[in-house]
Order: structure tokens, then sequence, then C-alpha cells
């Protein structure tokens, strides 16, 4: 990637804007490096290729997660004794 950086305008919705600022802050980003990032994975591939990665972890491991996902979510499905109703 060139170091050269090149400066450009984006408009967006306030919401938009909004949205991708709480984004990149909740991923340790600042907006700026956020936007580029964005734009290296989908030009390249990277994230269509984690959106498949992620596909063949449900795909194979789907049912061990969801029964997982079961048991660990059990103990707060009965009502605790002593508890408010």
């Amino acid at each position: 990637m060139a170091t050269e950086k090149k400066q450009t305008q984006v408009r967006l919705e306030p919401d938009v804007l909004a949205a991708g600022k709480g984004a990149a802050a909740a991923r340790g980003l600042d907006f700026n490096r956020y936007v580029e990032r964005l734009i290296i994975e989908d030009t390249t591939g990277a994230r269509a290729a984690g959106m498949a990665a992620a596909q063949r972890l449900i795909e194979e491991h789907g049912a061990f997660l969801d029964n997982l996902e079961q048991q660990l979510d059990a103990p707060y499905a009965q009502p605790q004794p002593g508890a408010a109703a």
C-alpha cells in the first residue's frame, strides 16, 4: 500500500455516519481507518473469504454450537429458588 495518502470527501446521512463512527470505535479504529479497511476488505476479497469461512464453520459445527448455547442458557431458563417471579 502506498505511504502517500489522498484526501477525499464523502457525504453520508447523519445516521449512517453515526453508525460508522460507532462501529469504528467498537473496533478501536478511527473513522478514516475504518472506512479504508472496509474498502480494502471489499476490493481484495478478504471480506468474502471471511464470510465463506464463517459459513463453513456454521455448516460443519452449527449443531455443536447450538447444543452448547442451549447448555449454557439452561441454568437461566429455570426460575432460581428464592427469585421473584
